[in-house]
């Protein structure tokens, strides 16, 4: 389990960057939409027309009325098919701007996050926003095939972790506040990306005070128990994905996985905007 956490860890930024590079959003702003209706369009648009609820309940812990108006009208300017195709022009140009297609082992990993991905498409049931990615179709570029399979290992245990979430009593604020509290992503990012009102953050830390999950602004010990417990079941839930590869080639992978990682990390392609 913690290798195969560890190959989705490493390899993530492969796929993570394109909510943050510049050419998303010069390519989303030539078909008339804004960074921010970009990105839910861009995320969503594998189910089509993707209504406004159905964003909200699959990516869980945006405040549904940036999600409103991010999403109005959005149809009316793109269609889905153009949206996805913007997404994937502007992976492949901030992967290749990292150096990602001269690295020598693209065609060893990409053999194996690939095995993963397809093994994780015999498991969509109840993983609504990974079984719309896993429906379209693979894209031809080797760069662009490991993007694709780094976003359907992402959305694969993305949707297990909201499962989660909903069996542990989490609430999508309250996620996103834990989640703060780890110190893993700066709290005034994750403000201004979720868009929740100051007051009703503010409302449910003291809820989870009262919980015992918070101490502070830092989780309490049952609050990193609590995180540990959900982020351990979330690893569970992945498993089928990486299974088929066996202890070894799990291994192989997570081990490819990190020059992959660093260099979009090297490239500046996560910097946070």
């Amino acid at each position: 389990m913690k290798t195969a956490r560890a190959a989705w860890r490493r390899l993530e930024p492969v796929h993570g960057m394109i909510y943050f590079v510049p050419e998303a959003r010069r390519r989303y702003a030539e078909l008339g939409l804004s960074a921010r209706a970009g990105y839910f369009a861009s995320r969503g648009a594998a189910f089509g027309q993707a209504s406004a609820e159905l964003v909200i309940s699959t990516f869980y812990n945006f405040n549904p009325d940036l999600v409103r108006k991010a999403l109005d009208g959005v149809w009316d300017t793109a269609t889905p098919q153009q949206v996805l195709e913007a997404r994937h022009a502007a992976a492949s140009e901030a992967l290749r701007r990292a150096g990602i297609h001269e690295l020598p082992a693209l065609d060893e990993i990409l053999a194996l996050a690939r095995r993963a991905a397809e093994a994780a498409c015999e498991r969509a049931q109840g993983r609504p926003l990974f079984a719309a990615h896993a429906a379209l179709p693979w894209p031809e570029e080797p760069v662009l095939q490991l993007w694709h399979a780094q976003t359907l290992l992402r959305e694969f245990r993305g949707d297990g972790h909201v499962a989660c979430l909903l069996s542990e009593g989490v609430g999508a604020l309250e996620s996103l506040i834990l989640h703060a509290a780890t110190g893993e992503v700066p709290v005034d990012f994750l403000k201004a990306s979720r868009a929740w009102p100051e007051e009703e953050w503010a409302d449910t830390e003291e809820r989870l005070r009262k919980r015992g999950l918070l101490d502070g602004d830092s989780l309490s010990s049952e609050g990193v128990l609590l995180r540990r417990h959900i982020e351990d079941r979330t690893d569970r839930l992945a498993l089928p994905a990486y299974a088929v590869l066996g202890d070894a080639d799990c291994e192989r992978l997570a081990e490819l996985a990190g020059p992959f990682g660093r260099a979009v990390m090297d490239a500046g392609l996560l910097k946070l905007g």
